[in-house]
């Protein structure tokens, strides 16, 4: 796959963008790399955000190809390597690590995506870690004789956790490359099985980026945008199969080849839009119109085309306005703020990373601070560290809802709504999303200068709803499935 990446072409930029010039607006990012404690040169993919050790604090999860994958945990100085032997896996091509809760036990799992071919059959099979109480250590799950016959032995990029019925128990959707997708969930008798087949998942074409969520219906719904054929949404039926309606909705987009995607409220009007990454093609902003489907309404800056990986929504500066940042290979690195009811190109400074390889990135508060960080994998072309970043914010007030399944594992495809200063702002739990990556299983909010948050709704897959009034803010909310 390198090969393919070989040559990059660099996308015409406004005069100062190389240079870190701001535009009209201060720098959004400062470099804090020098906070991961052992950065060596290598190559990573994607990146998600577990409590992997389960101490109550989020750890970056790093996938790495052809060396260990990583686990960064926070000490309160440092992001230090806590990954053992049987998850860092070094001698595998791990593209994606993703988590949820698939047995209900209350911690997650991590499902490890392996590429040691880039289409077909490959050779190393997937695996799915899973932490044993007894032991205290991790163990592949899918290695044990009774799911060998469920486990993804084909090439596949992407992956994301659904719970697709609301029971609190999670499967993972795999976008698969030239092959059928994927579904692998726990069946009653505790074994791992393909239900993609029943569940009309099983479509076939070049699987890229995934995204799941109440996007089409108020259940997990699933996206998966595509190259050399058209994206998918697979909508939920409520009743846990699915029907693909990406074609109907104006998503489907059959002439582009995909990478990132993620979902976010873009114009402000409480009802969640789209956009996502096409390889050397025309990025997308996909606004959801009154009838139900989308229209692009991306600026000539946004939808200029580059050799695009990940793409994430996230409040880097606590102003309560999310921003967009498209995470590129081989030449700059883009933010977008809407300011003035538009998007436009702003200035991310030493995220810029012209010469960056980019392939995954995830963001969380990994210290604690209420200030997200951003972290930039790469790789696919050339070794390089990670990058890590942060906003100073400005000394803006934020507030955090972390929302648990009725089994205390991170709700992931939970709906957080909160309504604060005459406007509603809107996040999904993350499930998977950008491009081989997942972000924190947390609703984070900025705040601005507003000083109080009204009411947050939260709403489950299954339906279940509470409603906090005026919860604290500058804090983070542990919201617990409503009982009885």
């Amino acid at each position: 796959m390198r090969a393919e990446f070989a040559d990059f072409a660099c996308a015409s930029f406004p005069a100062g963008y190389h240079t870190g010039k701001p535009f009209g607006v201060r720098r959004m990012f400062d470099d804090v790399s020098s906070l991961i404690r052992t950065n060596p040169p290598a190559l990573h993919y994607g990146a998600a955000v577990t409590d992997f050790d389960a101490d109550g604090r989020p750890e970056f999860v790093v996938a790495g190809f052809g060396g260990p994958n990583r686990v960064l945990r926070w000490d309160g100085k440092q992001l230090w390597d806590i990954a053992p032997r049987s998850v860092a896996d070094p001698d595998r091509q791990t593209l994606s690590l993703i988590a949820g809760d698939v047995d209900g036990d209350g911690r997650e799992e991590l499902y490890a995506m392996h590429a040691d071919t880039f289409a077909g059959p490959k050779t190393h099979p997937d695996r799915l870690f899973d932490h044993d109480p007894t032991s205290g250590r991790w163990h592949d799950l899918l290695s044990h004789p009774a799911n060998r016959h469920g486990r993804n032995a084909v090439a596949g990029r992407s992956v994301a956790a659904l719970d697709r019925r609301g029971t609190g128990r999670y499967g993972f959707f795999v976008a698969n490359f030239d092959r059928p997708m994927g579904y692998y969930e726990m069946s009653g008798d505790g074994r791992l099985v393909d239900l993609a087949p029943a569940l009309g998942l099983n479509l076939c074409t070049g699987g890229r980026g995934v995204w799941a969520g109440p996007l089409a219906s108020d259940r997990t719904d699933i996206l998966c945008v595509n190259e050399h054929g058209a994206n998918f949404l697979f909508r939920n039926t409520g009743l846990g199969t699915f029907l693909e309606i990406a074609h109907d909705v104006r998503l489907a987009d059959p002439d582009e080849h995909a990478r990132g995607v993620t979902v976010l409220d873009a114009d402000g009007d409480g009802r969640l839009d789209v956009v996502w990454g096409n390889w050397d093609g025309p990025h997308r902003l996909m606004l959801r119109t009154p009838d139900g489907r989308f229209k692009d309404r991306a600026t000539p800056a946004m939808a200029l085309p580059s050799r695009v990986r990940t793409v994430i929504a996230a409040d880097f500066d606590n102003d309560g306005f999310e921003e967009l940042f498209f995470n590129n290979l081989g030449e700059p690195n883009r933010l977008f703020r809407r300011t003035e009811g538009e998007w436009r190109l702003s200035d991310p400074g030493p995220a810029t990373l012209p010469h960056g390889a980019g392939t995954g990135a995830a963001v969380a508060d990994i210290d604690g601070d209420g200030v997200l960080e951003l972290l930039v994998c790469h790789g696919e072309a050339s070794e390089q560290p990670l990058a890590l970043f942060k906003s100073a914010a400005a000394g803006h007030n934020w507030v955090r809802f972390a929302p648990v399944t009725r089994f205390g594992a991170p709700a992931r495809g939970a709906t957080v709504r909160l309504t604060s200063g005459g406007r509603t702002q809107v996040r999904v739990i993350d499930g998977g999303s950008g491009y081989l990556c997942q972000m924190e299983p947390v609703a984070h909010f900025g705040l601005g200068e507003l000083t109080n948050a009204e009411s947050v709704r939260v709403t489950w897959p299954d339906g279940a709803e509470v409603v906090l009034r005026t919860p604290g803010i500058r804090a983070t909310h542990r919201v617990e499935y409503p009982r009885g």
